[in-house]
């Protein structure tokens, strides 16, 4: 394992990327289990070198974690509460993982260096889940997607990023259309709604979310789906013009 602190890293500032992907009608998130001994489970997050630009290392966190680069991605919030820090977490781990090289008795450089205050940069990625494998670094014992809203106790304020990502997606959804990039590239109208529902936790009534999804003026509609019974079939859509979609107004 590369101890951090040892890098060219700039010290007390972080990424973490709450990696938004939808299947089965549900949000969900990316979340690692660390490979450690204990319960401790995180978003997918890292550092960022002396000599790289922000948005870069958020897109090479991403990139690890999901093995695809083309991503939607967004900067959404700065925490940097003077109480954020990581000793309890950190403290807990070396209980019960002794053998670490943090110990604060052992290696104090190394602990201080944990221990500072951390301002972390939150990013939220949106991905087409059937285009990921999530990819395990040396520091997962496991990675899996997690339904946005039975979420685990997540590690130092995890849960809480969770939370303002998710904010700020329904905050910016219709805006910059952010719902399609959850989708396939071609979907039906009821498939765009049960997303939109998923993400707002809460039922539309179909006319009216599909009155005002077309009003947008920002789907093509294409051939009927396939179902085997043609005059029932639903028609599939697709996003037409995204240059004249992002000027689309917020409808929700």
């Amino acid at each position: 394992m590369h101890i951090p602190s040892e890098q060219d890293f700039i010290q007390q500032l972080s990424i973490d990327c709450v990696i938004f992907g939808y299947e089965d009608k549900k949000l969900k998130v990316l979340v690692s289990t660390l490979n450690f001994n204990g319960n401790f489970q995180a978003l997918p997050g890292g550092f960022v070198y002396q000599n790289e630009d922000i948005d870069d290392a958020a897109n090479r966190t991403l990139k690890e974690r999901t093995g695809i680069s083309e991503i939607y991605l967004d900067q959404f919030f700065v925490f940097g509460k003077a109480a954020r820090k990581n000793q309890n977490f950190l403290d807990e781990l070396i209980r019960l993982n002794p053998q670490m090289p943090f110990d604060g008795k052992q290696n104090k450089d190394q602990y201080d260096w944990f221990t500072k205050r951390f301002v972390s940069i939150g990013y939220y990625a949106l991905v087409d889940i059937k285009k990921v494998i999530p990819m395990k670094t040396d520091l997962d014992k496991s990675i899996q997607w997690c339904n946005v809203y039975e979420l685990p106790d997540l590690i130092i304020d995890h849960n809480e990023i969770v939370s303002k990502a998710l904010e700020s997606l329904r905050l910016n959804l219709d805006k910059k259309l952010l719902a399609f990039n959850l989708l396939s590239e071609t979907f039906t109208m009821k498939e765009a709604q049960e997303l939109y529902e998923s993400i707002f936790n809460k039922t539309f009534a179909r006319n009216n979310f599909q009155k005002k999804i077309l009003d947008m003026d920002v789907l093509e509609r294409l051939e009927k789906k396939f179902t085997g019974a043609a005059n029932k079939a639903p028609f599939l859509y697709r996003i037409k013009d995204k240059a004249k979609a992002d000027e689309s107004p917020k409808m929700m």
